[in-house]
């Protein structure tokens, strides 16, 4: 139930410490308001003058008062605690995510990320805040309670004490039903979040391809399945509840009985049956609470062990090789010989691929979709690592095992199919890169990205709020945005494209490449792409084909000479009969 790595969380031995001080000090205050509720019981019972009463019912109500409060002030710390701790992790999360770039959405999915992001943290909260106090409840104050119950009757100490590791066993056997249950349904959530995202962001590609009816399918099967793995999670969740409920409620009628009868045979006195009584559902408690939290820690301790998984991966490791670059000139230069990278657990990735790229170069990667084309966007973006053992890389005449050089990245902009969008005003989406930049500056890289006719109107201008994620612009105003990001940033002087006009309409791309082409100029463009008409404004081409180069060079060389480079045009042209 525990996860080991909770234990490792910063300040997480502290506060149980704490918790655990408060937990036994609660453990006592039961202990006495069970006490003084009996002797009440027994000093009425023995007819005994009624002024002696108000002791035992003043001792109960401080006793019940000290009670609330420490389960107050243990839940405070446990929840400011949890808070702290879960925003802590959103922000690792995230950092990890624009660490690792685009290999992560690719390896993780969209939507699990997102769901991760914001479902994920407030279960990973909630799971803390549970945690700390059930299981030190559960370690603590039954125990306290048992001595007493032992001092004052051994057998139903000893009852109370053979049924709890029945109750432990049950919770065993059902947790583990429980667990491999609730892995299935947040697995079943990830999977639907992704199908979700996904289609959703395809869906004009969808459309125009006439299957979004199939997708929609696809999405209603993904969602019922995961509403029949929700409902074999509340099955388990109610036969937990019932069998905990039953033991416990069975263990106190026993003990009940057989102290009935020693009271009735006059061989056991009225308060060590009362108290008994009393603190036996007390015993019981922290556990049954466990139980019936548990199926809501499960969730919590799964969306923890995806976010820890995630941030356990390994981040490409800057090394000393590349020193700090004033710029990419015309004579700067990038090249890469057998560079191999392998996704792990699959064959696709870059097989042995050598190049060369310099100064002002226009280059577009293309080739059929899994050819490879973003996986070598993302090893020259440093957003992956080639396989160990190698030095793949020379960047201005300096050897690098990869690509996740401070230097280079400074200068570097990536631009996605879709750019993501925050939930802030124009003018700070397009401060990203330079947080700095005036007002003019915005404006002037506003308009050098062609959106000061938008712009304009618009009632607040640049001040406009839009939505997160882009809500409420297109995407074609997205990609303006992002490439002003660019602009306002003049050291960045590479620019990465991965198929950024695959979801644009015709008129939309048409528009954004008119804009685009002349920023080019003195820059190096990278263009993975699978649009013909971008060829024409490129100086070398890459054609991959199941993750290797299948050959390269200038446009109307390849088109000339280049067998792999014309069957792949002739087939996205829809021309499928190519001859030798």
């Amino acid at each position: 139930m525990i996860d080991k790595r909770l234990m490792r969380l910063p300040g997480m031995r502290t506060i149980m410490t704490m918790l655990a001080g408060l937990a036994l000090v609660q453990a006592f205050v039961i202990l006495g308001q069970g006490h003084f509720l009996a002797a009440g019981i027994v000093h009425a019972w023995q007819r005994k003058p009624l002024s002696g009463l108000w002791l035992f019912v003043i001792g109960f109500a401080v006793a019940y008062t000290l009670r609330q409060l420490i389960t107050w002030l243990r839940n405070v710390i446990a929840e400011r605690f949890a808070r702290k701790t879960a925003a802590d992790l959103q922000q690792q999360l995230l950092a990890k995510v624009y660490a690792l770039g685009p290999q992560l959405a690719a390896s993780e999915g969209t939507g699990n990320l997102v769901t991760m992001a914001l479902d994920g943290i407030p279960e990973t909260q909630n799971y803390i805040e549970l945690i700390l106090n059930k299981i030190l409840n559960m370690m603590i104050i039954p125990w306290v309670l048992l001595v007493y119950i032992f001092m004052q009757q051994h057998l139903a100490g000893i009852a109370l004490l053979i049924m709890f590791p029945v109750i432990i066993l049950f919770m065993i056997i059902l947790g583990y039903a429980a667990r491999d249950e609730s892995e299935k349904q947040y697995a079943g959530f990830q999977s639907m979040s992704n199908q979700f995202i996904d289609s959703l962001r395809g869906l004009k590609t969808l459309q125009l391809m006439g299957i979004s009816k199939q997708y929609a399918d696809n999405v209603y099967q993904v969602s019922e399945r995961y509403r029949k793995q929700t409902m074999n999670v509340l099955k388990i969740a109610m036969l937990s509840s019932f069998a905990m409920d039953f033991f416990a409620t069975l263990s106190i009628a026993v003990v009940a009985v057989f102290m009935g009868i020693d009271l009735l045979n006059g061989s056991l006195a009225l308060y060590p049956a009362m108290v008994a009584l009393i603190l036996a559902p007390e015993y019981f408690m922290p556990i049954r609470e466990f139980g019936n939290d548990y199926h809501a820690t499960l969730n919590g301790k799964n969306a923890m062990n995806a976010v820890l998984t995630v941030l356990a991966q390994p981040v490409p490791t800057p090394v000393e090789g590349l020193p700090e670059l004033t710029g990419w000139d015309q004579d700067a230069r990038l090249s890469a010989e057998h560079l191999n990278f392998t996704y792990p657990g699959r064959e696709t990735g870059v097989s042995d691929a050598s190049f060369t790229l310099h100064g002002g170069q226009k280059v577009a990667i293309i080739g059929p979709s899994g050819s490879g084309k973003s996986t070598l966007l993302n090893l020259i973006g440093g957003f992956l690592q080639p396989d160990a053992g190698t030095t793949p890389f020379t960047a201005n005449g300096h050897p690098l095992p990869h690509m996740a050089q401070p230097a280079w990245q400074d200068h570097l902009s990536y631009i996605p199919q879709a750019p993501y969008i925050f939930a802030t005003s124009i003018a700070d989406n397009v401060r990203f890169y330079r947080q700095d930049a005036t007002a003019d500056e915005v404006a002037e890289a506003v308009a050098q990205a062609g959106l000061t006719d938008w712009i304009k109107t618009l009632p607040d201008g640049l001040a406009t709020r839009i939505g997160e994620g882009g809500r409420g612009i297109s995407g074609g105003q997205a990609q303006r945005i992002a490439l002003a990001r660019t602009l306002l940033d003049a050291k960045r002087q590479v620019w990465l494209f991965d198929e950024p006009t695959a979801h644009l309409d015709i008129e939309t791309e048409a528009s954004l490449k008119a804009t685009l082409v002349p920023l080019f100029k003195h820059r190096l463009v990278i263009f993975a792409t699978h649009r013909l008409h971008w060829l024409n404004q490129m100086d070398w081409v890459i054609v991959m084909a199941e993750g290797r180069i299948a050959a390269q060079g200038t446009p109307a060389d390849l088109q000339a000479h280049s067998k792999p480079y014309q069957e792949l045009v002739a087939k996205m042209r829809g021309e499928f009969n190519v001859q030798a």
